[in-house]
């Protein structure tokens, strides 16, 4: 029998693994239409994690998310988040390429906190820069755990998928949102991708594939969750119900008195937020001379209209809501896509 060789009909399945929930998404293997998408919550994980549980968790919610949806195939893109990627910006003389690596290399050696034999090491080249009268390239260190990782890929072998490509949380986000504006003044602008994920904010600066600068803050929803504990008196399962429960109506049906109460509350975060955000604008425009940022996108779990008003306010620098759906020409986007962003990226990574 000939087998007929041809386009695939879809994506591989991007897979976001979170440490509260697992997000799938799936594109027509021409990315122009959304297969399917799913979100999996995971259970409240133990006091003490024994070795191992966190991708057994991960591999049942996997499960459960694929179970009864129209995803198609066993073909599966995963990323290292920030808890598995060490992340640095370095900065090493202007040499040939094949130099610049071992140089990286070296470099990690005396960077990175695990032995450099278990790891695996990458980098980005990102601009020229000037360091007194020398010139310099600016380069992203990214280098992860070996075992962590395979952690991660067992956990999704584990719910009978095929991982045939791993990324990194930085780069699904900025191919997410840089798919959601393609014409060609969209990709001479320099952009400011801002994700709000659980622990950590996610910083890339970058003018259309060639990424600048990534930073990650130490400010997530998980802050947030605690102040509005604190100031409502909640438990701290109830204040993300309560959050979570708020932020998913719409504003028109959300109930101002708790909204002005949750803002209120969370106002010290986003005051800390935003002074961070401002110092890696500073860093840019130091930095990276010429052009300057021209437009903010939010993203992550808690990308908000509110909060995309109030940054943009603060850093007098316009600021949108991140939809990886926006340019799709079939398929129902799920509501607050701005938290679909790495698993969409995900998905993308592989599309022509």
């Amino acid at each position: 029998m000939i087998r007929w060789l041809g386009k695939k009909n879809a994506s591989p399945i991007g897979i976001d693994l979170g440490d509260r929930s697992v997000k799938l998404v799936q594109f027509s293997g021409d990315g122009s239409r959304l297969v399917e998408s799913a979100r999996w919550d995971l259970p409240p994980a133990p006091a003490e994690q024994p070795p191992g549980s966190l991708g057994q968790r991960w591999t049942e919610a996997i499960k459960r998310a694929l179970h009864g949806r129209r995803f198609q195939g066993r073909e599966a893109v995963v990323c290292l988040s920030n808890r598995r990627l060490f992340l640095q910006n370095i900065r090493l003389p202007k040499v040939e390429d094949d130099v610049l690596g071992r140089l990286v290399q070296q470099e990690a050696a005396s960077r990175i906190p695990f032995p450099i034999a278990e790891a695996e090491i990458r980098y980005l080249a990102a601009a020229e820069v000037r360091q007194g009268d020398a010139v310099m390239r600016e380069v992203i260190l990214m280098a992860c755990h070996r075992p962590l990782l395979e952690e991660m890929l067992h956990a999704v072998e584990g719910a009978k998928l095929r991982p045939v490509a791993v990324d990194v949380e930085p780069l699904a986000m900025m191919r997410a949102s840089v798919r959601q504006f393609r014409r060609d003044e969209d990709h001479m602008q320099r952009v400011m991708f801002v994700h709000v994920g659980l622990t950590k904010t996610m910083v890339v600066i970058s003018q259309g594939n060639d990424v600048l600068f990534i930073k990650y803050i130490d400010v997530g929803g998980g802050q947030m969750d605690r102040a509005v504990a604190r100031s409502l008196g909640l438990t701290l399962s109830d204040a993300v119900s309560l959050r979570r429960h708020n932020g998913d109506r719409r504003s028109d049906q959300q109930d101002p008195e708790l909204t002005r109460g949750i803002v209120e509350a969370v106002r010290e975060v986003i005051d800390h937020l935003g002074q961070e955000l401002s110092m890696c604008i500073r860093y840019h425009s130091v930095t990276f001379r010429g052009k300057p940022i021209a437009r903010l996108l939010l993203g992550g779990g808690e990308a908000s209209s509110q909060l995309a008003d109030t940054l943009t306010e603060r850093l007098n620098l316009k600021c949108e809501l991140s939809d990886p759906f926006r340019s799709l020409a079939e398929g129902r986007a799920p509501s607050r896509p701005g938290q679909w962003d790495i698993a969409a990226g995900l998905a993308a990574k592989l599309l022509p």
